[in-house]
C-alpha cells in the first residue's frame, strides 16, 4: 500500500503526527504500523515513563484521553498505544473531543481492526484535519499474488508464479499468515533466491502436485487420471483440503472461463488483465475454453452450487465428502 509506506516514510524523516487511527478489515498493516510505532518513535530508556500500550476491552475514552494528556518525561513525545480499539465501538466518538485539539507531545495510536468507521463521522473527519486515517483494506484472491511478489522483492527475493498461487490457494488473503511463511522461507534460503513449489512443499507442507490448483488445471484439460489421484488424496487428507473451499476455488475458476468467453479480444495481456491473473497462467484458460464451451461451463456453475449446498448437509447428510467431490468431478469431466 503506498499509504501505508508513504506514512512510515513521515515517520522516519520526524514528521510524526499527534493521532493515528488505523481502521479496517486487514489487520496486517494494522498491526505493523503499530508496531513500527512502538519500536521505533521512543529509545528502550524513554520507552518505560513515555510508553503506554492498552487494550480496548480494558479501557475508557476517558482512560485514553488521561493518557494521551499526559506530558513526557525526559523524552520530547509519549506514546499511547490503543490496540483492539474496535472493542470500544460504542463510545469511540467521545474521542472527536480530544482529536479537536490533541497535545502535540503524545502520540495516539488507535488499532481499529476489522472493520471501518463511517468517514462521515465526526471522529473520523476531526483525526483526518489533525492527525493520520489509515484504511487497510483486505485484499482479493487476484490481489494476494502481486503482494507477494512486492514484499519478496522488497527483500530480494523471487516467487515463481506456481509457487505463489499455492500460497493463495492454501492460506487464503490472510496476510499475517502469509507473512509469517514467507519469513520461514526467508531465514532458510538466501538472498537472490527464487521460491519454489518445491520449496512450499518441503518447509510449508503444501503438497505441489495434489491441491487445488493443480486440480483445477488438471479440470480444464480433462486429464481424468490425474484428477482421480488429486481428489483421492484431497479424500485421505481432508483437513488440509475442505470441500467447501474446494468447490469455491472450481467455482471461481468457472466463473472465469465464463467470463473467457465473453471477451472479444483474447489476446494474452487482455486475458490476464480480464481475469485479473498472472499472463503465465492464460495458456491454461484457453485450453480449458476449448474444452468447455460456454454452455458447458454455464451448466458446471450450476452442478458446482449444487454440491456447495450438499456440501453443507443439505440433502447429503450420509454422503463423505470425498464421496460428494467424485460424484461433481464426473459430471463435470463427462
Amino acid at each position: 500500500m503506498v499509504e501505508v509506506k508513504q506514512l512510515v516514510t513521515d515517520i522516519k524523516n520526524g514528521n510524526i503526527k499527534p493521532i493515528y487511527f488505523l481502521m479496517g478489515e486487514e489487520p496486517y498493516y494494522i498491526d505493523k504500523i503499530a508496531d513500527y510505532i512502538e519500536d521505533t518513535i521512543l529509545t528502550e530508556d524513554e520507552k518505560g515513563f513515555n510508553q503506554t500500550i492498552v487494550y480496548g476491552r480494558d479501557v475508557t475514552i476517558d482512560d485514553i484521553v488521561g493518557q494521551a494528556k499526559q506530558y513526557p518525561m525526559m523524552s520530547e513525545k509519549t506514546v499511547v498505544i490503543v490496540k483492539e480499539a474496535q472493542d470500544l465501538s460504542r463510545t469511540i466518538e467521545n474521542l472527536a473531543t480530544y482529536a479537536e485539539n490533541p497535545l502535540e507531545s503524545t502520540v495516539l495510536v488507535l488499532c481499529y481492526k476489522y472493520k471501518s468507521l463511517d468517514k462521515r463521522k465526526k471522529l473520523i473527519k476531526t483525526i483526518t484535519k489533525t492527525g493520520v486515517v489509515l484504511e487497510s483494506k483486505k485484499l482479493y484472491d487476484n490481489q494476494v499474488g502481486d503482494w507477494i511478489a512486492g514484499v519478496l522483492k522488497g527483500k530480494k527475493y523471487q516467487i515463481e508464479p506456481k509457487a505463489s498461487q499455492m500460497l493463495v490457494e492454501f492460506l487464503g488473503t490472510n496476510l499475517s499468515k502469509i507473512s509469517n511463511e514467507l519469513d520461514k522461507l526467508m531465514l532458510i534460503l538466501p538472498q537472490q533466491s527464487i521460491i519454489t513449489p518445491k520449496h512450499i512443499e518441503e518447509n510449508i507442507g503444501i503438497s505441489k502436485d495434489y491441491n487445488v490448483f493443480e486440480l483445477r488445471k488438471a479440470i480444464g484439460k480433462k486429464e481424468i487420471l490425474k484428477c482421480n489421484q488429486i481428489i483421492n488424496y484431497f479424500s485421505e487428507n481432508p483437513k488440509n483440503n475442505p470441500l467447501v473451499m474446494t468447490i469455491s476455488l472450481i467455482n471461481g475458476y468457472f466463473t472465469q472461463l465464463l467470463m473467457y468467453h465473453g471477451l472479444k479480444d483474447k489476446s494474452k495481456g487482455s486475458v490476464a488483465r480480464a481475469l485479473r491473473v498472472n499472463p503465465y497462467f492464460v495458456d491454461d484458460y484457453v485450453i480449458a475454453a476449448k474444452n468447455y464451451p460456454m454452455r458447458k461451463v454455464s451448466q458446471v456453475i450450476a452442478l458446482l452450487r449444487e454440491a456447495d449446498v450438499k456440501s453443507k448437509g443439505v440433502g447429503a447428510a450420509h454422503i463423505s465428502d470425498g464421496d460428494l467431490l467424485k460424484e461433481l468431478l464426473f459430471k463435470i469431466l463427462h
